[in-house]
């Protein structure tokens, strides 16, 4: 009895201590926020943090927006399912950052605020319209994604379930991003991309001195492939993931901050570099964790020891939370400024912080009734990807295509890719493959093959 006792105030005393953690991140975050909002001058400091981003700045920044939960929590996720394939995830992701290195000094060229004002740069006002309306609804799960992923590493502890985690987490994402905007994210993404990788590592370590990590299943050239993820799959990742690494709202956010071309540059190849081993570590502790029928975050708190149990959950939370603010912000700036015509008028700034609260909200709630992570990310990507890849590189790369047909090109191959990926998770799989690269087929002929000279 006396035994039972010392253990069961051991374990509430863990408990409590990883609490105290998470309790800290969160105030410390919501610290930053407010710091950051009487920074904020200009509606430039609040949108693109005045332009003046300089290559660390950036480089943390993207790299904590890409390793959102959706992105950990979603490779590992994989891999638990699928094996070592699971590492085509962020490798597509990395794949995507390569290709934007070259393009990237163009959209530093041509791009102020959002992705919408660019394609209205190119092709008019209605285009830009049309992509106003269609980014913000179609990253709503994405929001979403990251709301998720909060709430199931908060749910691993036992004193919270997750529609409690995942109200706690939505609330300090709304507050945390409606306060400092750019200003702020810019400041605590480095720190959170230092918490991303160390947590990390701290996993890896405790993993790789156990006996159980000779068991694990071998990685080869072989194995990058297999009969639940096979070069078909590959394919659609490519078209429906990778690109959106190429063109995107999020990812070009950070470029519009940059202080320089060259910055903007440097700071996507290191990113792109940066991901081929953070791809290869998520992906060992998903196949590592695979044989425990436990989620990471569980399997973590039988791993780990209290301080680095705290850590790893610190980590997990700082990926959310960077993907999570920057997709939040990225949204309800493009509606602010569809509804105002101009995000540099002031009443924009009023406007932005409303909607970041009606767009949180909402994201909640989607989360509170779609609990799969990847579920929710691919979705919105696919969409998003059949409508505006074509197109934005299109413009970027000053090819020349029948302007007229740019709206009717961006909503008929986003509808079709979303309707390809709903069959392909639904009834039959090779239709929807097929599906979803007719979109990309469809886009093009309208935009290439019916130009009026």
């Amino acid at each position: 009895m006396y035994n039972f006792v010392i253990d069961f105030r051991y374990l509430l005393h863990s408990i409590m201590q990883v609490e105290i953690t998470i309790i800290t991140y969160f105030l410390f975050i919501i610290a930053i926020g407010v710091y950051s909002a009487f920074k904020v001058r200009k509606p430039d400091d609040y949108y693109v943090a005045g332009k003046k981003a300089g290559m660390v700045q950036v480089t943390g920044s993207l790299l904590a927006t890409i390793l959102g939960g959706s992105a950990v929590l979603g490779t590992i996720e994989l891999s638990q399912q699928n094996g070592w394939p699971a590492l085509w995830f962020l490798f597509s992701a990395a794949i995507g950052l390569f290709f934007l290195v070259p393009v990237s000094k163009y959209v530093r060229r041509y791009g102020h605020f959002t992705l919408p004002e660019l394609l209205g740069t190119f092709y008019g006002k209605k285009v830009e319209t049309i992509a106003s309306l269609i980014i913000p609804l179609a990253w709503l799960g994405i929001v979403a994604a990251q709301i998720i992923a909060a709430a199931k590493i908060l749910s691993g502890l036992p004193s919270i379930a997750y529609g409690q985690a995942a109200i706690l987490s939505g609330v300090v994402f709304i507050v945390y991003t409606l306060l400092g905007g750019q200003l702020s994210i810019l400041k605590t993404d480095t720190l959170q991309s230092v918490l991303i990788v160390a947590g990390l590592a701290a996993m890896l370590y405790f993993t790789r001195s156990t006996p159980l990590a000779t068991n694990i299943e071998s990685l080869n050239f072989g194995s990058l492939l297999n009969s639940s993820f096979g070069v078909v799959d590959l394919l659609i990742l490519l078209i429906t993931y990778s690109v959106t690494f190429v063109v995107g709202p999020d990812i070009y956010s950070r470029v519009f901050c940059t202080k320089s071309e060259r910055t903007a540059k440097r700071s996507v190849f290191i990113v792109a570099a940066l991901l081929i081993p953070i791809s290869f570590g998520l992906t060992y502790l998903g196949v590592y964790s695979k044989g425990s029928g436990e989620g990471i975050v569980a399997f973590a708190q039988h791993l780990l020891p209290t301080w680095s149990y705290g850590l790893f959950l610190a980590a997990l939370l700082s990926a959310v939370m960077s993907s999570a603010d920057t997709t939040l912000l990225t949204s309800s700036m493009i509606l602010s400024e569809l509804f105002t015509g101009n995000l540099d008028r002031k009443n924009s700034l009023v406007l932005t912080r409303i909607l970041i609260v009606v767009i949180g909200i909402c994201s909640l709630v989607i989360a509170l009734y779609v609990t799969s992570i990847i579920q929710a990310l691919l979705l919105a990507l696919t969409f998003f990807s059949g409508a505006f890849v074509v197109p934005t590189l299109a413009g970027l790369l000053q090819i020349k295509v029948n302007k007229k047909n740019v709206a009717l090109a961006m909503i008929v191959g986003g509808v079709i890719a979303l309707f390809g990926k709903l069959i392909n998770q639904y009834q039959h799989e090779m239709i929807g493959n097929g599906l979803i690269a007719l979109a990309y087929l469809l886009n093009g002929s309208i935009l290439f093959f019916f130009r009026r000279k």
